[in-house]
Order: C-alpha cells, then sequence, then structure tokens
C-alpha cells in the first residue's frame, strides 16, 4: 500500500473504553474514557468522555482497557530464525559458536522472513515500536512497512575478518541522507546507527561513527557492558566503557546503551548527565547469566530507562510483558526491597519511559500530537474476573502481574488497525510462518 493511499484511507476516529491508560506520568487510570485520532493518524485528545470534545466522527465502543503501544528498546528481531539455537550458553560462546556462524548463511530474504515473523509476533503482544540492531536493514524495514508497526532500526557496525565496518558506516549515512531519518506512513521508520559494541570495533570506528550520527542527530544503538568479561581489553585502557564511549563523543549525541549491566556509580552518573538511554533486557540477561542491571540505581540518577527483549534466540520471545514482570521482580530480589519497581512504574517504562530511552516524544503516550499507536486489552478473563471497578492501584496490578500480553486483542499504528481479533489484517500468518520454516531450514542445513 502506498503512502498516499495509506493516508486517504485515514478518517478522524474516537474510540471509548470503560478504562483508558495514558501512561502520563502519574500513570492516571481514567474511567469511562476517550482516545481521539484524526485523519492523520495523530492523537488529538485523550481523557473522561464527560470532559471529550464534541465530534462528529465515527466512534468504536471497545470494552477493557485501552493503552499505549509498547516500545521495545532492544532487538534483533529477524534472529526469530535462530530461535532455540544454542539456548544453554554464556554469551560469548553462544555468540562465537552458534549465532555468528549461523548468521553468516544469512540472505535477505531470510532476513526479511524472520522480521515478519518478529514483527507480528510483538503486534500481537501488543509491542508497536521496537528498536531493531540487524544484517539488511532495508528488507526490515520492508517487513515492518508489511505488517503495519513501528521500528527504530539499525544495521550493525561491527568488527569482524572480511566485514568492512567503514563500508557500514558509509552504508547508514547515504541511507539518511536519501530518505531522511524518519520516513513511511505515519513516519514508521526511523534510521539509527548501530555500533555493535566497544569490544567489536576500534575506536576510530566508534569516534567516525559519533560523528556520521551528530551531523544528522541521529540516535546510535550500542552494546554496553553486557558480560562481565566481554570488554576487559576497553576497561583496562579506559576504566569503563561509557568512560571510552565519553572519550569518542559518543555520549555527546543520542545514545542508547543496551543492557549497561555492569556498570559503576561513576558510569550511571556519565549516562545521566549525558542524557543517554538505556535499555533493560532482564529476561535476555538472566537467560545468558550476564548479570542483573542496576536498575534502582540507574532510575534514581534519573536515567531513561526502557524495556528491551533483545533477540528471539536468547530471550527466546519478542514478548515485552514478560520484561515489565522480570525488570520488576529482578530489582525487588536485587535490592530486598518490594517497594523497588511497583506495577505502574514497570508498565510506565514499557511505554512512556521507552520512548524517552530513544529520545521520542511522539509515541510511547496517549496524548495530544503523538502518534495514536495503542491497543486494546480484552477484560473478560481470570486476570480480571473481580471486574474493572476495583480501585486503580489493583487494576494496574492485575494488568501488570496477571494479565500480560494475553489479552491483547487490537492493536492501532499512526491510528491504522494491524491487529484485529488478535490477526493482522495485513500479512497472511501461515505464510509468514512458513517462509520463516523455509529459511530457518536452509540455515540449519
Amino acid at each position: 500500500m502506498g503512502v498516499a493511499q495509506w493516508f486517504d484511507g485515514l478518517m478522524s476516529s474516537r474510540y471509548t473504553a470503560p478504562v483508558v491508560l495514558p501512561c502520563d506520568p502519574a500513570c492516571t487510570v481514567v474511567r469511562d474514557g476517550v482516545l481521539d485520532v484524526d485523519d492523520s493518524g495523530r492523537i488529538t485528545y485523550c481523557g473522561p468522555a464527560a470532559q471529550a470534545p464534541a465530534t462528529s466522527a465515527p466512534v468504536t465502543a471497545l470494552t477493557g482497557i485501552l493503552l499505549p503501544g509498547l516500545v521495545n528498546t532492544h532487538a534483533h528481531s529477524p534472529m526469530t530464525l535462530l530461535r532455540g539455537m544454542g539456548g544453554d550458553l554464556p554469551l560469548l560462546r553462544w555468540l562465537n559458536e552458534i549465532i555468528w556462524p549461523a548468521e553468516a548463511k544469512l540472505r535477505a530474504e531470510d532476513v526479511r522472513a524472520g522480521m515478519v515473523l518478529g514483527s507480528l509476533e510483538m503486534l500481537s503482544h501488543g509491542v508497536t515500536t521496537s528498536a531493531e540492531m540487524y544484517f539488511h536493514p532495508e528488507e526490515m524495514a520492508d517487513a515492518v512497512l508489511a505488517t503495519g508497526a513501528r521500528a527504530v532500526l539499525g544495521g550493525p557496525i561491527i568488527g569482524l575478518p572480511g566485514i568492512d565496518w567503514h563500508a557500514m558506516v558509509r552504508s547508514t549515512e547515504r541511507w539518511i541522507d536519501t530518505d531522511g531519518l524518519r520516513f513511511g506512513p505515519g513516519e514508521r521508520i526511523e534510521l539509527s546507527f548501530a555500533p555493535h559494541s566497544a569490544y567489536m570495533l576500534p575506536t576510530e570506528a566508534l569516534r567516525l561513527t559519533a560523528e556520521a550520527a551528530a551531523a544528522r542527530g541521529a540516535l546510535v544503538q550500542i552494546h554496553v557492558a553486557e558480560a562481565a568479561d566481554e570488554d576487559q581489553e576497553q576497561r583496562a585502557e579506559y576504566g569503563s566503557v561509557p568512560r571510552l564511549l565519553g572519550e569518542v563523543g559518543l555520549l555527546d549525541g543520542r545514545l542508547l546503551a543496551a543492557h549497561a549491566v555492569h556498570l559503576s556509580d561513576e558510569d550511571i552518573q556519565l549516562f545521566a548527565r549525558h542524557g543517554v538511554g538505556v535499555a533493560h533486557c532482564p529476561g535476555s540477561n538472566g537467560k545468558l547469566a550476564s548479570g542483573i542491571a542496576r536498575l534502582a540505581d540507574l532510575r534514581a540518577a534519573a536515567v531513561a530507562v526502557g524495556l528491551g527483549t533483545d533477540g528471539p534466540a536468547s530471550n527466546d520471545d519478542l514478548d515485552l510483558w514478560e520484561e515489565i514482570q522480570l525488570a520488576a521482580l529482578l530489582a525487588r530480589l536485587s535490592t530486598k526491597d518490594s517497594t523497588a519497581l511497583d506495577a505502574p512504574s514497570a508498565l510506565l517504562m514499557a511505554t512512556r519511559g521507552g520512548a524517552e530511552a530513544l529520545g521520542r516524544d511522539d509515541i510511547g503516550a496517549l496524548e495530544p500530537g503523538r502518534w495514536a499507536d495503542f491497543v486494546h486489552i480484552e477484560t473478560d478473563g481470570f486476570a480480571f474476573a473481580t471486574g474493572l471497578d476495583v480501585p486503580d492501584p489493583q487494576l494496574l496490578s492485575n494488568l501488570v502481574w496477571a494479565a500480560g500480553s494475553r489479552r491483547v486483542r487490537d492493536v492501532w499504528v499512526a491510528g491504522e488497525q494491524v491487529l484485529a481479533d488478535g490477526e493482522s489484517p495485513r500479512v497472511d500468518r501461515e505464510k509468514a510462518y512458513a517462509a520463516a520454516s523455509e529459511s530457518a531450514a536452509r540455515i540449519r542445513a
């Protein structure tokens, strides 16, 4: 569907629901709520029905709960093709022995098939935006535009034998200079620079990436301090990876640090001073035994923290609701404080907080001017068997701790419905399964 066709197909709409969660900083619960969307796909009103402006727009009355689409701040979604491979190995052995040899066999069409499958999976869980770092980003963009989701894309810049990191930097520069930072219907695609990590690149590569990104106002995504033994050389020379990133200028622009598990007090303060966003990936960090990030300390320092699934070969799914629960559980266990992260705060990390970590103020909340990326949660199951007329804290607790992704029914991105009663109206799920299965079989051969 072309851009002109897509916008021609939108019209102003009103949605009503017994409960609307705008995901404002206070995590307000709006009873008898209204969400208005204009014909460009942006929100014009969100609040109580009693205060809603008059409208002649068609009204869709929904049961249950409306809330913003979740923001997955770190993913390698085409790795749906590699799900389950090397699942019992630590990070560096998993990468060197299993993942990188398998990825060497990937073709462009494989990446597209894996990204379509991953995008459909995320939409089915209410995830509308994902920050992606993977090969063949053009194919990833095509896949995301096909499913109707939203993504921040970066082709990895990596230093491996036979791979020219200079060419990778130049490729991203050319793409941004040609198409702009954001493009597609509803600005669904944002381009970024994606250096893999400080331990996989020379300092010169990090410095040139910082300069290229700063010149274009682009986000830089990079793995930081994920495993304790990954960056020994860099720590020996610079003291820590965050200090190295500061030396090369990466902290002076838009930066998203993925994982950020092994940080010192000084590192956290450095991130806070420079406005660095962190993608917290508790599920992947736990499975690979990489450690537990210092979430409470990051939040206390006012570092913008979002949640990420990481790749579906190291998690092994793309369900951000699980990360919401794991983030709260591990924060409480690691601090021995049951109040370290409550349900509203955990939900905000997956919505508004994820947007802030990406440096975005146009997604992650139901507020006028933001894109109408929102999710309908059905409340006819066990989690809400006692009804919605419970106190607000209990309602949020039931949503976060008991319901999760199981009750996601419908999803809209930029005002367009991209999940209807659990199914994509755009992509045939069975065909997506078949394409992914064919690619995975060839990679295993």
